[in-house]
This record gives C-alpha cells, sequence and structure tokens, in this order.
C-alpha cells in the first residue's frame, strides 16, 4: 500500500482534494493538533464542520494497528456516545475523518477523580457490549510479535523480555482470563486519548482497537493513570455494578501487567523501525522497570491465586 512521505506541519494537497469531493470545500488552513507520536493529526473544516484528519504514519502495521479495525470500532463507539463521530474514510493511502469535540485532553489525576472514574467505566461497559469489528487484539501474542519483529529489523530484544515473557505466560495459563468472552476494546486508554467535553468524556485514538479481553481494557486504564487500590475498586464497582471480588481485582491488576509488557514492546521495537524523534528506549525501559517491580513483589503470587477464586 502507498504510503505518506508526510511534512507534518501540512495536509498533503490531493488529500485535501479528495476530502473536499465527500465533505465540501476546505475552509481555511489546517492546524495541527498535537500529541499523537506515530500519526499525524489536523484540526480542519469543510464544508462549514470542524473535523479532525488523521493520517497514520508509516509502518504502523508492525505496531498492531489496523486501520480498517479502527474504522469500525470509532464508528460503534461513536454509535454508543463514547467517541466522536466518524465523517469521512479515504483509502489508499488511508485517512480518517472525525467530527472534532471541544475540550481539553485530559490529566491522569482528572481521570482518578471520583466522577471520572465513574463516567469512564460506564463509557468502557458501553464499549464491551457495543458489538463485534474484524480485528483481534490479543496483548501475549501482540508482545512476541514485536519481539520477532524487532530481531527482523536487526534490533535488540531486552533481557527483561525474557523475565516479562515467563510472567506473561503465567497470567495467560489462568483459566479466569482466558475464559472471558472476547469484547470489544480499545486497548490504548491513555490518558491524552480522553477529552472532557461539554457533553461528557469522549474516547479517542481507535488504532489498537480489537476484539479481546475487557481485563486488558481494565487493567490498561488503571496503570495508565496511576489507579491506587482504593481507586481500582471504585472503577471496578462502577464497572460491574458490585462491590469487585479478590479475583475481580486480581484480574485487573495482572492485566496491568500486560499492558506495561505491551508499552515496554511497543518502545522495542519501536528502536528498531522508528526514525521519528523520540526516546523510545526511555520508554521501554519505564514500563519494563515498573513491570519486573511488580513481578518481582510478593502481591504478583498472591494476584496469580486470587485470580481463580470464585467470583
Amino acid at each position: 500500500m502507498e504510503k505518506f512521505l508526510l511534512n507534518p506541519l501540512a495536509l498533503p494537497a490531493d488529500t485535501r482534494e479528495r476530502l473536499e469531493a465527500q465533505l465540501g470545500p476546505a475552509e481555511g488552513e489546517p492546524t495541527v493538533l498535537g500529541g499523537g507520536i506515530t500519526n499525524h493529526n489536523f484540526r480542519a473544516r469543510f464544508g462549514g464542520r470542524e473535523v479532525v484528519v488523521r493520517l497514520p504514519g508509516n509502518d504502523t502495521e508492525l505496531l498492531g494497528s489496523d486501520r480498517p479495525g479502527e474504522r469500525e470500532a470509532n464508528t460503534l463507539a461513536a454509535a454508543v456516545g463514547v467517541a466522536p463521530e466518524v465523517v469521512a474514510y479515504l483509502e489508499d493511502p488511508i485517512v480518517l475523518v472525525t467530527a472534532f469535540v471541544e475540550g481539553p485532553t485530559m490529566e491522569p489525576a482528572e481521570l482518578r477523580e471520583p466522577r471520572a472514574l465513574v463516567e469512564v467505566a460506564a463509557a468502557l461497559a458501553k464499549i464491551h457490549g457495543c458489538g463485534t469489528i474484524g480485528a483481534d487484539f490479543d496483548a501475549f501474542r501482540l508482545v512476541e510479535d514485536y519481539a520477532a519483529t524487532t530481531r527482523e529489523r536487526g534490533g535488540e530484544v531486552p533481557p527483561a523480555y525474557g523475565v516479562a515473557h515467563a510472567a506473561a505466560t503465567r497470567i495467560e495459563a489462568a483459566p479466569a482470563l482466558d475464559g472471558d468472552a472476547s469484547v470489544l476494546c480499545h486497548d490504548d486508554l491513555l490518558p491524552t486519548n480522553f477529552i472532557d467535553t461539554p457533553e461528557g468524556i469522549r474516547i479517542v485514538d481507535w488504532e489498537y482497537s480489537g476484539m479481546g479481553n475487557r481485563w486488558f481494557d481494565l487493567g490498561n486504564f488503571a496503570v495508565n493513570n496511576e489507579l491506587g487500590p482504593a481507586e481500582e475498586e471504585a472503577f471496578l464497582t462502577a464497572y460491574l455494578g458490585g462491590p469487585p471480588t479478590p479475583a475481580d481485582l486480581a484480574a485487573l491488576r495482572l492485566m496491568r501487567l500486560m499492558s506495561d509488557f505491551r508499552e515496554a514492546m511497543w518502545g522495542v521495537v519501536q528502536q528498531a523501525i522508528s526514525d521519528l524523534d523520540f526516546d523510545f528506549k526511555a520508554y521501554a525501559t519505564k514500563h519494563f522497570d515498573r513491570l519486573l517491580a511488580a513481578i518481582e513483589g510478593p502481591e504478583f503470587e498472591a494476584q496469580l491465586e486470587d485470580v481463580n477464586a470464585p467470583r
């Protein structure tokens, strides 16, 4: 497939023309939206409507991004009021256009507030029940794919990978996690992917979404926004509609580890495939350090026991 050779400060002229054919005349110059690492996002106005134009960077399929899946997931999530509406989609090269929603991206401290925990829990419950898409997401296989791609591109997989993979194998073997039905998940619940709009919190950036284990989404949100034990309980209470069991809390906490493993290996594979000006080594080290500290702590064995207790 043709790839963009992007100037991150400008929307390509041919893309602009193709969007005008679908959305109406462009009004003014598109402006760059910050916050992304591997994609280029622009705020633009076509046919009297404010939109966000999203152009994938090169080789993002090697990171596990599924662009048709992104479109499907974003569309389903918008239908249940969780994501901005998809208003246009181009192929070869792929461009996704969504409605612009007014509001700031959120900080972890804001997402740990009681109001936000309840609202995010409700949003994830809607996502997890809103339908199916053609893309899959399996964190256990994805870290292995990242390792294989790193080696194929001449990169080095750090020794921490072996320790983390052994722990991941034990987590994956837990029947309570393996037996959960596959649901639509977002899989990248970083604070910058939450927008606090006047109508409520909206979730953006669906490129890693796929059918998978709901506990990965829950753990991913918890670790990326640094939820403490009491906040984890409040979050799961809102999501489950009642107090979580020890098995529920263990499932969330084990998937926190898998989220860090995915993030660490994302940083590793980026070192092998990316030419972006970003310190991917430091990013990988940060997540490996937090992951290994958790694996080596006394709570890990207790969580593996608790996760299979009756719910």
